[in-house]
């Protein structure tokens, strides 16, 4: 089967010219092509008069054209030799980005865009990316340069490890880097009759360890780290964003009919002061849509567990 490919969206901002960077570099740590996207789109109630050859949504496809060109001259510059295409795409950006990600290995885009309205649209493509993708995303904040040596992934539940500690453990392996696991108790949402904070706790740190072991069997180079907290998820995973090469969370089904992300992933993507990887549950593969309208399970069936289930059960 061919390398699937590490997709990032662009638009000719700062931020999105940084993701490109870090999507390259993140190409050739995955032996992947890397594919350039970008969208351009209309503001709201604007109309275009076909006689006019100089129309704005012309000049906005130029606009395109040339962060495209500008994302592959950038993406040459770390990452040389890399196997570089670009699209540009057409429908609305939010929507043709987050399905550009169908196939993909990953998808990439920065928290913001350019000044003034486009700022606001690009923070709403990258978060309904996050929601709705098919496969990981990664938006990458402005502190990317330094090098920790640290994947940190946020746990939910101890006892239901999903795909997320898995990416983790390839991307820590991936890096030569440490991973860390981290669960709070505060996300718990229920506690045991009678048990206090420390066997809570201490029940946790257990259940970590069995949830851990299985893939540390699979990458035992893999350095590995546990910490049970007493804090808020996002808040913790955002101290961690400052010291960590790449934060991993996972995207669990929501109660409604959509996959979505909740609260916590929302303020971490907030406040985060790194690059934050949010991986879909295997579980949600037919819930995404591709542009043809029908769920998307190819990422899901190349990052399966050790024993063929899903990752991390």
């Amino acid at each position: 089967m061919a390398t699937l490919p590490v997709v990032v969206g662009v638009d000719g901002s700062e931020e999105s010219l940084r993701a490109v960077q870090w999507a390259a570099l993140e190409a050739r740590r995955h032996h992947a092509p890397l594919r350039l996207v970008a969208a351009p789109a209309l503001l709201p109630r604007m109309r275009v008069h076909p006689q006019d050859p100089d129309t704005v949504a012309v000049r906005l496809d130029g606009d395109a054209r040339r962060a495209l060109d500008e994302a592959v001259v950038r993406a040459g510059e770390v990452a040389t030799m890399q196997q570089t295409e670009a699209s540009l795409l057409t429908g609305p950006p939010a929507l043709a980005v987050a399905q550009s990600g169908a196939g993909a290995l990953m998808l990439v885009v920065g928290a913001r865009g350019v000044g003034g309205f486009a700022a606001m649209l690009l923070g709403s493509v990258s978060r309904y990316a996050a929601m709705q993708a098919c496969c990981p995303v990664t938006v990458v904040r402005e502190e990317t340069s330094a090098v920790h040596g640290e994947v940190v992934v946020g746990i939910r539940d101890p006892r239901d490890t999903t795909s997320a500690l898995a990416y983790a453990f390839e991307e820590a392996a991936l890096r030569g880097a440490t991973l860390t696991a981290v669960h709070s108790c505060h996300w718990s949402r229920s506690v045991p009759g009678g048990a206090d904070a420390g066997q809570v706790a201490a029940e946790a740190e257990l259940s970590l360890s069995d949830a851990l072991k299985a893939w540390h069997d699979k990458y035992p180079a893999v350095p590995v780290w546990q910490e049970v907290v007493h804090d808020h998820p996002a808040h913790v995973l955002a101290v961690y964003s400052a010291r960590a090469d790449l934060v991993v969370t996972g995207r669990h089904r929501g109660p409604g009919p959509h996959p979505g992300i909740g609260g916590i992933q929302h303020a971490l993507l907030n406040h985060a002061r790194g690059p934050v990887s949010v991986v879909p549950d295997t579980g949600l593969a037919g819930h995404c849509l591709t542009p043809t309208g029908r769920g998307c399970g190819r990422w899901h069936e190349a990052h399966r567990g050790p024993t063929g289930g899903r990752r991390g059960r």
